[in-house]
């Protein structure tokens, strides 16, 4: 199973593939070039000038709920930790290309094509693991048998590319290892990465269960030493038996700091690298940005709107009170973790707002700089294609010609000088090899040309009193600019105040057997959400502008993806997912064809939209097959041109990726997609 596969699974299971928070105040600044330009940021520095020694503190989103990345209870914080103290026989450039590692092989290639093919791998001699036991053939068999799926005893998160192997066995050579597919695997360099030893897939119980609490034995240039607190904090030093390049770190740190608290944590010390929110990275580079002591009060008046206001929002300016002592109230709990009544509350907005605390919040802030790259993940609008209006492929592309894609990517990716551009690729970012912009399968934005759909469609314009009722209706959802009240008060302005409000003249709602389109938009709702109301709202107003009507419903954050968008329940989403460097083998159980299941149900695999064609699947099949580079890319950008004109995912483009790095940490920050090389990592000498 590939690294990105194995991702997608860890995000689901920690709740994190949810809408891309929207951004803005970070920075005016930043040009349009290729977003590839934006792959990647970190302080690099040459070996020779990074400090040998030091404690490098890393933020991750929650405890490892084990140490075995292919169990199903494998996470983001397990996969970042594997990276470090196991084998990665290949791992990604900031393009998202496949490279051998040389620390663990001397060479891997194909060496038969027929009549089956057959894959050479010859390990480096030197590579052994931390028990002293050279790296082999058996550790290969055992994680093949482990997770080629006959065996249901092993809890895996998946099977693919191992299910397509035929045998594993040592090679004619010393330090070889031949691995023959039954089936052609295009793939194949995702496959044994990362490579866990005997001792772990050879059991059920110990690949289930044995490693939850640590990882005895390994093979990377950090071994893991100890973990706390329910593994809340996992300390990884040298391996002594490392063989290549020494690491510059004594220990590298994880630590299990969730978003809304890593602010406090940046603040008190207890951190020196950490992705963060808009609003905490806003807040490190309005810092970077201060005054000296003579300056702090104009400082903390500033810091506000910084965080609030976006730019040219002369409303947020206007209640720059309002604002202040509601951010001082949540300054105060992440950093005094105090306040539980109102007096207390007060009394703590009253220190935190002292000058001397001004300084001390800015000072401490000062000390670290926000590395800006495009995530390999995107943001797409989901279309569920199961039921209702959305069912017909007429309407899915009257919607996907209504949004205006590239004014959604720069309200997002503009505001943070990164470049703003509209992502054309479901399989593939800017700036990977073989990236293309299909989107012309579907068409840009034309309003007129998504009313001619919706029309074929038998979805016209109401009267004129329907058209009245559009330029009314409202929400519930106060965060759609403006909220019911304000269409309410554009409401006797026509179509012309609308306009000039939000650029996206209202339209008489179309019907359909007098039944109005109506589409239900599903938000999340909890801390840290209210961002996305932005995006939401933008698309609803786009929507209006040809006569859909979008009721927005806010649903539990902590039950979004499973309670709605796993089960179908919504007509449209916002979410992400990560991209991949092998979208033949990814990118297939996302956007394959739902097939109907002996009980009668649909087996969706993770295509949440539930739109899917044969001739897609086929050309994945072909695609994921094709040992030929360039031809099996060839098929990946057919199959992508024909989700983009089943219209059941737009992608709009992609995240933005904010690290918080101490300044003096130095070949660390935002990767992008390039893997981390852990033994460069550490502090500026």
């Amino acid at each position: 199973m590939s690294i990105a596969k194995r991702r997608r699974v860890a995000l689901l299971a920690t709740g994190v593939l949810l809408p891309l928070p929207w951004v803005s105040g970070c920075s005016s600044s930043g040009d349009d070039s290729s977003p590839a330009a934006a792959r990647r940021d970190v302080a690099a520095a040459a070996r020779d000038r990074v400090a040998d020694r030091g404690t490098l503190r890393w933020a991750l989103d929650a405890a490892p709920g084990t140490f075995n990345a292919f169990q199903t209870n494998a996470d983001s914080g397990t996969q970042r930790i594997a990276g470090a103290v196991l084998p990665s026989l290949f791992t990604l450039d900031g393009r998202g290309r496949p490279q051998r590692d040389p620390d663990y092989l001397e060479a891997a290639d194909v060496v038969d094509r027929e009549p089956k093919q057959v894959v050479r791998y010859k390990l480096n001699p030197k590579a052994v693991w931390t028990d002293g036991r050279p790296i082999g053939a058996e550790d290969f068999t055992a994680q093949w048998k482990a997770l080629r799926g006959t065996d249901g005893a092993y809890w895996t998160a998946r099977n693919a590319g191992y299910d397509r192997i035929a045998k594993v066995e040592p090679g004619d050579g010393a330090h070889e290892v031949e691995v023959t597919f039954a089936k052609p695997y295009a793939d194949w360099r995702s496959l044994f990465t990362p490579l866990y030893p005997k001792s772990v897939m050879g059991d059920p119980a110990a690949f289930n269960d044995g490693r939850r609490r640590g990882l005895a034995v390994g093979a990377g240039p950090f071994m893991m030493r100890r973990t706390t607190g329910g593994t809340k904090s996992v300390t990884l030093v040298r391996n002594p038996r490392w063989w290549g390049d020494r690491a510059r770190l004594d220990k590298l740190v994880f630590k299990a700091v969730p978003v809304k608290r890593r602010a406090a944590a940046l603040l008190a010390g207890k951190l020196d690298l950490a992705e963060v929110d808009r609003a905490t990275a806003e807040r490190i580079e309005a810092a970077g940005r201060a005054p000296g002591k003579k300056g702090a009060k104009k400082q903390a008046a500033a810091e506000p709107s910084a965080r609030h206001g976006a730019a040219g929002d002369r409303s947020g300016q206007d209640r720059a009170a309002g604002d202040q002592a509601g951010q001082d109230r949540v300054d105060q709990e992440q950093v005094a973790q105090g306040g539980r009544d109102a007096a207390d509350a007060m009394r703590a907005w009253a220190e935190a707002n002292a000058p001397e605390k001004v300084r001390a919040r800015t000072a401490a802030l000062r000390r670290f700089t926000v590395r800006k790259a495009l995530e390999p993940a995107y943001t797409q609008l989901a279309l569920n294609g199961t039921k209702g209006p959305l069912a017909d492929e007429r309407v899915r592309r009257a919607v996907a010609r209504a949004i205006d894609r590239k004014a959604l990517a720069e309200l997002v990716l503009r505001p943070l000088g990164l470049p703003a551009k509209p992502l054309g690729n479901h399989l593939l970012m800017a700036g990977q090899q073989g990236y293309k912009d299909h989107s012309g399968a579907i068409g840009g934005k034309d309003t007129h040309a998504a009313q001619a759909l919706l029309a074929d469609a038998g979805w016209r314009p109401g009267t004129a009193s329907d058209r009245e009722k559009a330029l009314g209706a409202g929400t519930d959802d106060e965060g759609r600019d403006g909220g019911r009240h304000a269409s309410r008060r554009d409401a006797g302005q026509g179509d012309a105040g609308r306009s000039e409000r939000s650029g996206h003249a209202a339209a008489a709602v179309v019907r359909k057997h007098g039944r109005p389109l109506e589409l239900r938009f599903v938000v999340p709702s909890g801390s840290g959400t209210a961002p996305l109301d932005k995006v939401g709202g933008r698309i609803a107003r786009m929507l209006e502008a040809v006569g859909v009507r979008t009721k927005v419903v806010k649903v539990s954050g902590s039950g979004y993806f499973k309670d709605h968008i796993a089960s179908g329940n919504y007509d449209l989403a916002l979410y992400s997912w990560p991209a991949s460097a092998y979208p033949a083998t990814d990118g297939r159980p996302i956007y394959a064809k739902p097939q109907p299941a002996a009980d009668g149900s649909l087996v969706v695999e993770q295509n949440y939209t539930r739109v899917g064609t044969d001739q897609i699947d086929h050309l994945f099949d072909q695609a994921i097959a094709e040992l030929d580079a360039g031809s099996s890319r060839a098929l990946v950008g057919r199959a992508d041109a024909r989700i983009w004109a089943a219209a059941g995912s737009i992608p709009l483009y992609q995240r933005p990726q904010l690290v918080a790095a101490r300044k003096t940490v130095v070949n660390a920050g935002a990767f992008g997609f390039a893997t981390p090389r852990y033994q460069d990592i550490g502090f500026r000498k």
